[in-house]
């Protein structure tokens, strides 16, 4: 027997979800862009010179980053919890260059490392081979 809800209606049957606990919830596909709209995206090789702890935030670190330029670049990443600041000294990986400066828990962060993600980790997308800091990603 169907309980009804407050609405006086009965409410659907839920169906049992099939969506593993380690899977990203979809909601559906992402809206579309034009090829010009994603080359106004500036992703850039970069090598992680520099990582410490966020002082003000327990799941941020604080990366400096080489992305060819004059002096490397100050990230803040949302990835204390799937790596430790040594592993990730010399590591190759994808920067968003473009990005207007933001101050995340009162640190400027000046880009953004691309990662992939799902409920149970983070991980940072990295080169196969060796690049040169700057290297532009198409």
């Amino acid at each position: 027997m169907n309980e009804m809800n407050e609405a006086g209606k009965t409410p659907p049957e839920q169906k049992p979800s099939s969506v593993a606990p380690s899977s990203p919830i979809v909601t559906g596909p992402p809206a579309q862009i034009s090829i010009e709209e994603f080359q106004k995206v500036s992703l850039r090789t970069g090598v992680i010179v520099a990582a410490e702890d966020h002082p003000n935030a327990e799941r941020l670190l604080v990366l400096r980053v080489d992305i060819g330029e004059s002096s490397p670049r100050q990230l803040v990443a949302g990835i204390k919890g799937s790596y430790q600041t040594a592993e990730l000294i010399g590591k190759q990986v994808i920067v968003v260059t473009n990005l207007k400066p933001a101050k995340l828990r009162g640190v400027e962060s000046q880009g953004m490392a691309l990662a992939a993600s799902n409920q149970d980790s983070i991980v940072l997308l990295t080169l196969q081979k060796e690049m040169p800091p700057g290297s532009v990603v198409r």
